[in-house]
């Protein structure tokens, strides 16, 4: 079995979790083509990108010539099937996010990836994000491409309306959800004649991760958060509750692993505070920097307003470590209050702060028993071989019933 991956940006820092599955799944025998709109000039920490942007063929890498002479190969050689893509992007520029000359780019991009599927035999294509991505694996298909599958994360199902992601989900073999949460989103924005092709695969984690010998014992009075500097994360909030907790005496330290739009704003405000002893701001870190930044956590605080379900959060429980969190998307899912963390409403700084207090004076005994449990339920719920071998029986349900109707 053949299968093409195809993302808008790969390898990238916080997609370490599509790495994971395109790297299980070809330990399980299937070849994966590596497919990716840009990246290839893009700033990478980790040894493993830096393999992974060696094997990915880049779509924009040609410029401009290489998209208009994909273009007029397409009119020459499929004018029929041109056609039929032009309908698409007419149907699909009309009232979308972006304007209607972006999606005749899109077309073009589909004319140059069409014949490189055509000639490495690729029997299925799979698709991360519905993001332009996707609108272009449907115009590869328009074309006479393969058909293709597609996973759905968190900021997908904000965009749903502007992405057309409804429609995205009626010319897909079949659309993977991360979560019960997710699922159930997509039953909002699809037609129930659709659901049937919602299926449940978790992210998953690789023994490599978490395979710690003996995690250290979470006794420091250090909180983590991993993620995208930017609003739905939270961090505005928790900066507001590292003050608070700095104003009743409270001696703890604030690593925020990560970069993006609010960093300026979070900076200023740690300023403004006079935080700069006690919150620090890395930027982007390798995988194996983030576990260890983990590792030197008592837990992970991650209070996200809106979310699918975190990688990052896996990743604190499979390292031993409890979760401060909030009651949304598929995080209860994962995350039991009391159990394996403290679980708090969104935008809630009281809240918040008293979670994160309760954390630093806990005994270090109970965020151990704490760990101890999320490790076992994470480790249960996200091994990334279990879920790749999931996600392999779609693809290969996907080809079979393709082919039978080939020959119908």
């Amino acid at each position: 079995m053949r299968v093409a991956y195809l993302v808008s940006q790969y390898p990238a820092v916080s997609h370490s979790f599509i790495r994971r599955e395109i790297l299980a799944i070809e330990r399980k025998g299937v070849e994966i083509i590596r497919i990716a709109l840009r990246g290839w000039d893009a700033e990478l920490v980790g040894s493993e990108d830096k393999l992974e942007r060696e094997k990915t063929r880049y779509v924009l890498s040609g410029g401009a010539p290489a998209l208009v002479l994909a273009l007029v190969r397409m009119l020459v050689t499929r004018p029929t099937r041109l056609m039929r893509a032009l309908k698409f992007v007419w149907k699909m520029g009309r009232r979308a996010d972006r304007p209607l000359p972006t999606h005749f780019a899109y077309l073009a991009e589909a004319c140059r990836i069409e014949p490189w599927l055509r000639a490495a035999k690729v029997e299925h294509l799979h698709v991360h994000f519905a993001n332009n991505a996707a609108e272009i694996a449907m115009l590869v298909r328009a074309l006479g491409g393969p058909q293709w599958s597609l996973t759905v994360h968190g900021r997908d199902l904000d965009n749903a309306p502007f992405t057309r992601l409804a429609a995205k989900v009626r010319d897909c073999s079949f659309v993977v959800a991360i979560s019960s949460y997710g699922r159930s989103q997509l039953y909002r924005w699809v037609d129930w004649q659709h659901w049937e092709k919602v299926k449940l695969v978790h992210c998953g984690l690789e023994p490599d991760f978490y395979g710690v010998p003996e995690s250290p014992s979470p006794s420091a009075r250090r909180l983590i958060c991993v993620g995208r500097l930017s609003p739905e994360k939270g961090q505005l909030l928790l900066i507001e509750a590292a003050q608070r907790l700095k104003v009743q005496d409270v001696q703890f330290d604030l690593v925020l692993v990560g970069d993006g739009e609010l960093r300026h704003d979070l900076e200023a405000i740690i300023n403004r505070h006079g935080l700069q002893a006690t919150v620090r701001i890395t930027g982007w870190m390798s995988s194996e920097q983030v576990r260890d930044e983990i590792l030197a956590a008592r837990a992970l605080v991650l209070p996200s307003f809106s979310e699918g379900l975190p990688v990052v959060i896996m990743e604190a429980m499979a390292l031993k470590r409890p979760v401060i969190s909030t009651f949304v998307g598929g995080i209860p899912e994962l995350v039991r209050q009391a159990e394996h963390g403290w679980l708090v409403p969104a935008g809630d700084v009281d809240a918040l702060t008293h979670a994160m207090k309760a954390c630093l004076d806990a005994p270090t005994e109970t965020c151990a028993r704490m760990g101890e449990e999320a490790y076992k339920r994470v480790l249960a719920r996200h091994s990334v071989d279990t879920q790749s071998v999931r996600l392999i029986e779609l693809f290969r349900g996907a080809i079979e019933a393709n082919t039978n109707d080939k020959r119908a």
